[in-house]
């Protein structure tokens, strides 16, 4: 595994690959690797022949009064991790050499990044499709791969490579959940044992809405019986949103229909935790 940290440097790198004819598959990351991101990098190096893996907090993704500072950070644990499953690029660039002074150019995927989680993180979605797009560049991957507990942001990358026209596939994978159920996040490690336990009512909420759905209720009765149970559990102290929407326009759905995704957003004491399922 080598260790990039200079963009130049890596565009080199990926620029002699692209003539070899070497296929490239890129992880994107923020560090504090788990299981969830593992999965996705040992997926990218069965698939592609130069597996890249970039670690990058990225703060313009970040609002003001939110986690930068605080999140979760493991450069030597996540070093071991990746040399562990052997990959070949580790891209870990300075926030300067990204974002230099009087930097002023940003990525807005307009109609997908103001629903859901955009709604409570004002510039997220922009931050992170300019991160994203500025990767992309750099490395220019054959593939790209995300996972789906981060499904809006799917949505809009999808977007963004339809419509700046990047020669990338974008490969969605599957959640990956502790045994109780609660999906894989940096953000877990925020939670007290209390916490931690309080924080499966998440999934179980969307096992139930899941159930309910196909049982035939209407969405509306879904939502509500979703709110219901996230209520009940005391260390909730926001709920930001809970419901049925169209996978693909991120709508809330009052009316039956063939796919639908079920998501939410909630603070369990101060970490705040998504999840979502797709149910067809």
């Amino acid at each position: 595994m080598e260790i990039i940290r200079i963009p130049r440097i890596m565009r080199e790198i990926t620029k002699n690959l692209k003539i070899k004819s070497k296929s490239i598959g890129f992880v994107p990351t923020m560090g504090a690797l788990h299981e969830g991101h593992l999965s996705l990098i040992r997926r990218a190096k069965d698939e592609n022949d130069v597996t890249v893996v970039s670690i990058f907090v990225n703060p313009t993704q970040f609002a003001e009064g939110e986690d930068f500072e605080k999140y979760p950070r493991d450069t030597e644990g996540d070093k071991e991790k990746l040399q562990k499953i052997g990959i070949d690029y580790l891209f870990l660039p300075e926030a300067t050499s990204l974002y230099p002074q009087g930097y002023s150019t940003y990525v807005n995927v307009e109609g997908l990044s103001d629903k859901l989680c955009g709604k409570f993180r004002p510039g997220h979605f922009q931050g992170v499709a300019t991160i994203v797009c500025k990767l992309f560049n750099l490395i220019r991957p054959n593939r790209a791969y995300f996972g789906q507990k981060d499904y809006q942001q799917i949505l809009i990358i999808q977007k963004m490579i339809e419509d700046l026209n990047f020669d990338i596939e974008l490969i969605p994978c599957p959640t990956i959940r502790d045994e109780d159920g609660l999906a894989m996040s940096s953000r877990n490690a925020y939670l007290n044992e209390k916490e931690r336990k309080a924080a499966t009512v998440i999934y179980t909420t969307l096992r139930e809405g899941e159930r309910l759905l196909k049982e035939g209720l209407k969405p509306k009765e879904v939502k509500e019986k979703m709110i219901e149970i996230l209520r009940s559990e005391p260390l909730v102290t926001e709920i930001q949103y809970a419901g049925v929407y169209d996978p693909l326009t991120l709508e809330e759905v009052s009316e039956k229909q063939a796919k639908y995704l079920l998501a939410i957003a909630v603070k369990i004491n101060n970490t705040r935790l998504i999840d979502n399922f797709l149910v067809y």
